[in-house]
C-alpha cells in the first residue's frame, strides 16, 4: 500500500492517515485486512460513529482509505451503494471579532508567540504554512508573502500589511541566532537550524486563548472541550481567510462597488455578513 501511495505522490500526512486507518481496521476485527470484506467495512463504519464518536468528515476519510486499499492495492471492486459515504455536515464559520483578536494577540506570553499569532492573523495562513515561511518569501517591494506548498501542494501569494512588516523587522533584529533560510527558526537546544514546529504555534494559540479568556466560546460543543480543541478552533478562526479581509475592509470604511458586490455574494454563501 505504501508503494501505491508514493507512486501517486500522495502527501505524507495522507499516507500516514491511510496506513493508520487500514491498521486500525485490521486490529478491530483481529484479522488481516485482505481477509475482510464489505460486511466488515459496514460494521466498521457504524462503529466509527457509535463507538468512537467520530465526525462525518473523519469517517469519510477513513472510508476513502479503505477504498484505496481494496481498489488500488487488492484490485477488488467497491460498491458505493453498499458502503455509502456519510452526509457532510457544514457549519457556519464563527470568526473572532477585532476586539477578540487584539485580546488574543496581546495575551501572548512571549514576543515570539506574539509575532506568530500576528502572522497567522495578518496572512490567513495555516499553522504549517506559517511555520515553514522562509526569509525569501517576504517580498517587501510588492508587499506580499509567498506561501510555498500549501494545502494540496499549491503555492499562493497573500497580502503583507505594513504593520506586520514592521513587526517582522523588529522581531528579526532582536533574534540572537538568525537563520539563513527560515523566518521562524527553532534553535533552542538544537545545533542545526530547522523551522519552528507547528506544535509551537498550537501552544502559543492555546495559552493566549486561555489567558485572554476566549475558551468559553467553545464550551457549547457536545464533546468535552479539551485544550487542543480550544487551540485548534481559536487558531482556525484567527487565521480564517475571511477574518483579516473583513476587518481590513471595516477599518478602511470604503469598499470599491464591484469588490463590495463580490464580497457580499461570498459572505452570503458562507453565512456571514460584511
Amino acid at each position: 500500500m505504501l508503494e501505491e501511495l508514493r507512486r501517486r505522490n500522495y502527501a505524507e500526512s495522507t499516507i500516514h492517515a491511510y496506513n493508520h486507518t487500514v491498521e486500525h481496521f485490521s486490529r478491530h476485527f483481529h484479522r488481516s485486512p485482505d481477509q475482510l470484506g464489505p460486511e466488515q467495512i459496514r460494521q466498521y463504519q457504524a462503529a466509527l460513529f457509535t463507538r468512537w464518536k467520530l465526525a462525518p468528515n473523519t469517517v469519510t476519510q477513513r472510508l476513502a482509505a479503505l477504498r484505496f486499499f481494496y481498489v488500488q492495492v487488492l484490485k477488488r471492486g467497491w460498491s458505493v451503494g453498499e458502503t455509502p459515504y456519510p452526509k457532510k455536515v457544514l457549519h457556519l464559520p464563527e470568526m473572532l471579532s477585532q476586539e477578540e483578536v487584539a485580546r488574543l494577540i496581546d495575551a501572548a506570553e512571549f514576543p515570539f508567540h506574539r509575532i506568530l499569532l500576528m502572522t497567522l492573523y495578518a496572512t490567513g495562513a495555516r499553522r504549517a504554512e506559517v511555520a515553514h515561511l522562509k526569509i525569501s518569501d517576504i517580498d517587501s517591494q510588492r508587499m506580499v508573502i509567498h506561501i510555498r506548498g500549501g494545502k494540496g501542494r499549491k503555492d499562493r501569494d497573500v497580502m503583507l500589511s505594513p504593520k506586520l512588516l514592521d513587526a517582522l523587522r523588529v522581531y528579526w533584529r532582536g533574534l540572537k541566532r538568525k537563520s539563513t533560510d527560515w523566518l521562524f527558526p527553532a534553535t533552542a537546544g538544537i545545533r542545526r537550524v530547522i523551522p519552528v514546529s507547528t506544535k509551537v504555534l498550537w501552544i502559543a494559540c492555546q495559552q493566549a486563548a486561555e489567558r485572554a479568556g476566549l475558551e468559553h466560546k467553545h464550551s457549547q460543543s457536545a464533546r468535552p472541550c479539551l485544550p487542543w480543541q480550544v487551540c485548534r478552533r481559536t487558531q482556525d478562526r484567527l487565521s480564517c481567510r475571511r477574518t483579516p479581509v473583513r476587518h481590513r475592509l471595516l477599518a478602511a470604511g470604503t469598499v470599491p462597488p464591484r469588490l463590495g458586490r463580490l464580497l457580499q455574494a461570498a459572505f452570503r454563501r458562507t453565512g456571514t455578513r460584511a
